[in-house]
């Protein structure tokens, strides 16, 4: 089997399960506890925050949430954070967060979107036009889950809190965080980021926050992480978060490196007569999104996984609304023909070139065959 469908979510590190196994087993206490093995692990999880964090953020500055993933955690921010006047978002943003700012608009709260470059990435002067002195929260993803754009979330911050700096700034890291070499600046005051994308297990993820920055709770129980999200800590999942995210960093440049090239084999082996590719030159090299000409990406998709290939089509937390066209690919300006077959191959630092090159090879040879039928 050639695996191609990592932004959606990677196979887990094995040495990283490894050496989390004893906190099913051995370590299981509750961390909220008083007795002295819970405490223990209430140090466990203040170094897992610590060392998660500190991959891309000052600790003096910023502070983590556990949550349960990527989408509780930009659900956290949205819920928490747009309160009042109107909420700036774009028209790029992975289903979680397009689908929380929905749900305030039937709350009562404003919504505005910002149109897309035809690559993904945000259109970032009609963005700001969009925010005044009413913009309670503006959410930008940093890289687009669908095409790889990579927002410049920083100068993008810069220039949100220039014209209000009193809007809330959070943004949807989840497919930035141990792909690209970044720091939080002060302009950012919320950041979502997920386990399972880097080698983690499912059903854990954080939620980061400017430390002086005041959010109300979004689940509410026995106050677990400082008060900011009830409920009994993962710790054999944020444990394996804390192992997943070191591995990765440690060898962040190279990982990139390898995604670039082997990204850059998929570009060239597949065929110009056959697909178009939509992803840009400057976009993370972990996501290349083509659309296959005259050929439903669905129809691919599945011939595909019949011969041993696990590609996509998009956002996988979009494929069960039952929409045929994604609307991220259509607001690049793309039209219907070509949004039916696109393909969304992603990569991990896992994955060989001569993976890549045969997911290709079949991928012309589905398509090709397809298209002869047709004719």
């Amino acid at each position: 089997m050639i695996y191609l469908d990592n932004a959606a979510t990677e196979k887990p590190n094995e040495n990283c399960i490894k050496a989390a196994k004893k906190y099913l087993y051995d370590d299981y206490y509750n961390p909220s506890a008083l007795y002295k093995s819970g405490y223990g692990l209430h140090l466990e999880l203040k170094n897992a925050r610590s060392e998660i964090l500190s991959h891309i953020a000052d600790d003096n500055e910023f502070s983590l949430i556990f949550t349960s993933g990527g989408t509780e955690a930009d659900n956290q921010a949205l819920f928490c954070g747009g309160k009042r006047g109107n909420v700036v978002t774009t028209n790029g943003e992975h289903s979680a967060v397009f689908l929380a700012v929905n749900e305030l608009k039937q709350r009562g709260i404003e919504v505005r979107f910002a149109n897309l470059n035809a690559d993904g990435s945000v259109d970032v002067e009609h963005l700001l036009s969009l925010i005044d002195d009413k913009t309670s929260l503006v959410s930008v993803i940093h890289v687009n889950n669908e095409t790889g754009a990579v927002n410049d979330i920083f100068a993008i911050a810069e220039k949100i809190k220039a014209k209000n700096k009193y809007a809330m700034v959070h943004v949807d890291g989840v497919q930035a965080y141990g792909k690209l070499k970044y720091k939080l600046t002060k302009d950012i005051d919320l950041y979502s980021i997920s386990a399972h994308k880097i080698g983690g297990v499912k059903g854990c993820g954080a939620l980061i926050k400017k430390k002086n920055l005041q959010i109300k709770p979004y689940i509410y129980g026995g106050g677990q992480e400082q008060g900011f999200r009830s409920g009994t800590e993962n710790v054999f999942a944020i444990k394996c978060f804390e192992f997943a995210a070191r591995d990765r960093y440690a060898d962040l440049i190279n990982s990139f490196e390898k995604a670039r090239q082997l990204n850059k084999i998929l570009r060239g082996a597949l065929r110009e007569d056959l697909f178009k590719v939509i992803s840009s030159e400057n976009a993370s090299p972990y996501i290349l999104s083509v659309a296959a000409k005259g050929v439903r990406g669905e129809t691919i998709l599945h011939e595909a996984d019949d011969r041993g290939i696990i590609i996509g089509t998009g956002s996988a937390c979009s494929s069960n609304q039952k929409k045929r066209f994604s609307r991220v690919i259509l607001a690049c300006g793309i039209d219907n023909q070509t949004a039916d077959g696109v393909l969304r191959l992603s990569l991990s630092p896992t994955n060989t070139a001569e993976e890549v090159l045969k997911a290709a090879q079949e991928l012309n040879e589905i398509v090709g065959n397809r298209k002869n039928i047709m004719a």
